[in-house]
């Protein structure tokens, strides 16, 4: 979605041919072309939307106190050390004395309080500020209370950066290499003020900086030579074409036009093992692909008779093996197999025969009131790609026997998301990266306020599960009440799992530096071309 406020659009007046040429190769063979599933939503931390796009992008342009490293572990970035105090409460980063922003200025501690005063404020309304509650007062700052604490963020000096949580939170240096923790730049934002994302005013302390952003075309950016590891980042720029069209986006791959595919239509995965072989990654991934069921008033999926219906007609083995190629595994649960400390837990009725799934389904549809004479009648939206479109196609067939009459709304990424967020679908697809490996990062999205929990779910006694795990210390004591919580989760059929998902990209096979993992975050820094 355009926001004015982040980005400035090349005058109207553009000659036609330039527009041309910015659909063809790499200005330089220096110059990464990465194809993109959609367009950020803006270049400020604490305004983005939630996709793995922005992760493309914002993680190129700013570091934060850890960053990753190519097998996607977690290493220093803007701070060099730091240590936690004994009750594993108040941590103690040392940042770099090297770290710069592009315009020189060093990157100093109040950069970061900054950053996390301006992810807490309500008025930005951060879709990621409840990733980061364990920091002290911030929950109560994000949600407006007059009495809210101090925030934990303190710089102690130009180069020290004190953290205080509100309760021990093991995984908490992992979340800091999240781009919803990136440093802002203060003396710009001070200048500037919400402007400060435009391209005539950014700075940025990442390995690469933007230089224009022409919108639904491409974002150009080019190495920062302030950036502290400057000597060892071999390219020049990187330019991001965000190109939904995967088939159009495999086309530019072939022709040369893009260096890295951010995803390909799994339909394709065979030919593309057959004909580009070595430029196919197919890898594990921390990832879910499901539908949010709307359980806000005066939508029929508020009923949970017929959330349980809905989840009991799909055939998610239907669509893992015929649509999506048999490169997916089908989805009883909504944490992924494979998070760390966790056993995947099942939505009840799954594992019955499909003609006693179909039967207990049209039971629960009669029940809530619907048949013949009142057919229930739904709309589903999903964002524009051919998979998106094949398994919405499929979904409203495997529906049809129980006389559901199902409306498709597609739309482009931005859109779509936007619609989620506003509540405007009965049944709404979306999908969950892992931002970090704990399931309390898939689970977290469910709890009632939550930025990302489309369908407005809510649990008291989810919420509780939660909250307990949240604050308990024991590891085995913790996976046993988050495992519960997600066994509530799915008694009330709070969403329909589809998949669990894995990395798809097309890499050209002259780059160096790409390492496949499960977080698929890959960083340009490490990336070169030959040798």
């Amino acid at each position: 979605m355009f926001d004015s406020r982040t980005r400035r659009l090349t005058a109207c007046c553009i000659p036609l041919l330039l527009g041309a040429l910015s659909l063809s190769a790499p200005l330089s063979a220096a110059t990464l072309a990465i194809g993109i599933q959609g367009e950020p939503a803006s270049l400020d931390s604490a305004r983005i939307g939630g996709t793995t796009w922005e992760n493309d992008v914002l993680g190129d342009l700013f570091e934060g106190l850890v960053t990753l490293d190519p097998a996607g572990h977690y290493v220093p970035g803007v701070a060099r050390s730091w240590e936690v105090s004994d009750d594993g409460k108040t941590y103690t980063f040392h940042l770099r004395d090297d770290a710069d922003w592009s315009d020189g200025q060093p990157v100093v501690a109040a950069d970061f309080v900054l950053a996390f005063q301006r992810l807490f404020d309500p008025a930005n309304g951060a879709v990621y500020a409840n990733l980061f509650y364990p920091i002290g007062g911030a929950e109560a700052r994000t949600k407006g209370a007059a009495d809210a604490p101090p925030l934990g963020v303190v710089a102690v000096d130009a180069k020290t950066l004190e953290i205080t949580l509100e309760r021990p939170t093991p995984y908490f240096t992992t979340l800091l290499a999240h781009i919803a923790a990136s440093p802002v730049p203060a003396h710009v934002v001070k200048r500037y003020g919400d402007a400060w994302t435009q391209m005539d005013h950014i700075v940025t302390n990442g390995a690469f900086t933007p230089t224009s952003w022409v919108s639904h075309d491409h974002i150009a950016a080019r190495k920062n030579p302030e950036f502290h590891a400057a000597d060892e980042v071999a390219l020049d720029g990187v330019d991001y074409y965000p190109v939904e069209d995967r088939s159009a986006s495999l086309q530019r791959f072939r022709a040369g036009g893009l260096d890295i595919v951010r995803d390909f239509s799994p339909d394709r995965y065979q030919w593309l093992q057959d004909n580009l072989p070595d430029a196919v990654h197919l890898a594990p991934q921390l990832a879910n692909y499901y539908f949010a069921l709307n359980q806000r008033d005066g939508h029929p999926t508020a009923d949970k008779r017929v959330r349980e219906a809905l989840n009991l007609a799909i055939r998610r083995d239907v669509i893992a093996d015929k649509i999506m190629g048999g490169v997916v595994s089908p989805a009883s649960g909504f944490v992924p197999g494979g998070v760390s400390h966790y056993d995947a837990q099942r939505m009840p009725g799954l594992d019955r025969p499909r003609d006693e799934r179909i039967a207990q389904a049209r039971r629960l549809l009669e029940d809530a009131g619907y048949g013949p004479d009142h057919p229930l009648e739904l709309n589903l939206r999903y964002s524009t790609t051919e998979a998106n479109k094949r398994i919405a196609v499929a979904l409203a067939a495997m529906w049809q026997p129980l006389g559901v009459k199902t409306q498709l709304i597609n739309a482009e990424g931005a859109v779509h998301y936007a619609e989620l967020a506003n509540g405007n679908f009965d049944v709404g697809r979306a999908s969950w990266v892992a931002d970090f490996d704990d399931a309390s990062n898939f689970l977290g999205i469910l709890q009632s306020g939550a930025p990302k929990n489309y369908g407005g779910y809510r649990s008291p006694a989810f919420d509780a599960l939660m909250r307990a795990a949240n604050q308990e210390t024991d590891a085995d004591a913790r996976q046993q009440l988050l495992e519960q919580a997600e066994r509530q989760a799915l008694g009330d059929y709070a969403m329909a799992p589809i998949y669990i998902d894995v990395s798809r990209n097309l890499v050209a096979p002259d780059l160096s530096g790409w390492q496949d993992n499960a977080l698929n975050r890959h960083l340009s820094r490490w990336i070169s071309r030959g040798d």
